[in-house]
């Protein structure tokens, strides 16, 4: 067992047990579960637009190297500079050298995915950056020194007493204030930083390359103020993000925000084509996008692992998820957690210390169920498991222990040897991981194959 496999476990151990953490993460993702019907009602005909969607995301990945060449040539053409990452280190390094060449000691960064996944915060603390998370939930988990919890909702595991306290202990504000007022705190500190700032960092939901530009979408606007006070603009994107058209986006943007957080629309939808051009009044002095692989690619040379690239990032399938809403978000030790995290991190972290992740789920495909672009995340789960066996991943106890029960379950002969309660013994004392967490099996006395002989002689 690999040191990331049983750090998992005995994380996911102790969160199954913590009542409290429980009741917190099932009453804020109930919360989102309540209002997400309503927003699915501004559509017509709800899977016919999944359909659509789904078939629009293959389109781009299907022909991803040109869409991406066409969107670096036209955004190029506006004045923006566009480089390519292969890894985390290299976009890092990227980021650093721009820092370092304009003289940055401030850096604002709004919500962003793809930058935790470089762990960027890190890398600009090592090198005596200041960078300031400002989306509310991660400036929340950065004062208290932890990584997102959820895709959308970083602080989802936080009640507003929590949240209360921590300010009080970090920033010497009055105990007991409301959410209103923490918003209010966190909201004045802020400002201050957008000001000082000379680089500002930014995700992208959606690559635009038929007219060379970024698509964001955010409630709090922290997005825009990220790239239009500082003088330069850092957009980090995986190269999975392209849809084929900005005039994608009105069926996009909604399906992203419905199923991400029950709204009908997201409160600040934004385009951004570019640095200030002649004439404008605001915006960057130069814009720079980062597009990052890190691992994507290995997903896309897999034509079963292909489809999880449509991924918009929505979180609908971490809500879903039964074992994410026992064991929250931290367990997982991933920056994408829940099951696209579970389908995705083998592929991009590497199948030998992470296909355990593959293994955490009960396969009920609700996942699936509630993907607004209709990814079979349960079956690419299934098809994560059989790679591993496949390419030797597997330890030799297991490959022994699957061949017995391969063996017996295609022999009549044995299926029939014994009673129940050999059988019960067999596979509750020598299959001890069974039931170790659940209930022991018990099978009948006689199988279905012999009670319907007796009962048809």
């Amino acid at each position: 067992m690999s040191n990331t496999a049983a750090s998992f476990i005995a994380k996911s151990t102790i969160k199954a047990a913590d009542l409290d953490h429980r009741r917190k993460i099932n009453f804020n993702i109930g919360k989102y579960n309540a209002i997400v019907p309503a927003g699915k009602k501004q559509f017509a005909n709800i899977m016919q637009t999944r359909e659509w969607a789904k078939n629009r995301k293959w389109e781009a990945i299907e022909n991803l190297d040109k869409y991406l060449e066409d969107f670096e040539k036209k955004i190029t053409e506006r004045g923006a500079k566009v480089l390519w990452a292969s890894d985390a280190k290299e976009a890092q390094e990227y980021i650093g050298d721009i820092c370092i060449a304009r003289n940055c000691k401030t850096l604002v960064k709004s919500k962003s995915m793809v930058t935790e996944e470089i762990h960027l915060n890190n890398y600009l603390e090592s090198k005596g950056i200041e960078s300031v998370e400002t989306d509310l939930g991660e400036y929340i988990q950065q004062l208290d020194g932890e990584s997102p919890y959820h895709i959308v909702t970083p602080a989802m595991h936080k009640s507003k007493e929590d949240v209360a306290k921590l300010f009080a202990e970090k920033l010497g504000t009055p105990a007991g204030l409301t959410p209103e007022e923490l918003t209010l705190v966190a909201r004045k500190k802020l400002r201050e930083k957008y000001v000082q700032a000379e680089v500002g960092v930014t995700g992208a939901n959606f690559i635009l390359p038929d007219i060379g530009a970024i698509a964001l979408t955010e409630n709090e606007g922290n997005a825009r103020l990220s790239c239009a006070w500082p003088k330069t603009h850092i957009v980090v994107v995986g190269i999975e993000k392209v849809i084929p058209s900005v005039h994608d986006l009105p069926i996009f943007w909604p399906l992203l925000s419905t199923f991400g957080t029950g709204q009908k629309v997201t409160v600040y939808n934004t385009i951004i084509a570019g640095p200030r051009q002649a004439g404008e009044k605001d915006g960057p002095e130069e814009m720079i996008v980062i597009l990052l692989d890190n691992g994507r690619t290995n997903l896309l040379a897999n034509k079963k692992t292909r489809e999880a690239l449509y991924c918009i990032r929505c979180g609908a399938c971490l809500n879903a998820c039964p074992v994410y809403k026992n064991i929250g978000g931290h367990a997982y030790e991933t920056t994408y957690s829940g099951p696209i995290g579970k389908v995705i991190t083998p592929h991009l972290q590497g199948l030998d210390e992470y296909k355990h992740l593959s293994y955490a789920s009960s396969l009920c495909g609700n996942c699936t169920e509630v993907c607004p672009v209709r990814i079979n995340l349960h079956e690419l789960l299934l098809d994560n498991r059989r790679e591993a066996v496949v390419t030797g991943e597997s330890n030799i106890a297991e490959r022994i222990a699957w061949k017995a029960w391969k063996t017996a379950s295609l022999s009549r002969i044995l299926m029939n040897a014994g009673n129940g309660k050999m059988k019960s013994w067999v596979v509750n004392k020598i299959f001890k991981g069974w039931a170790l967490h659940r209930d022991e099996l018990h099978f009948s006395s006689k199988t279905f194959n012999q009670m319907w002989k007796e009962r048809n002689k």
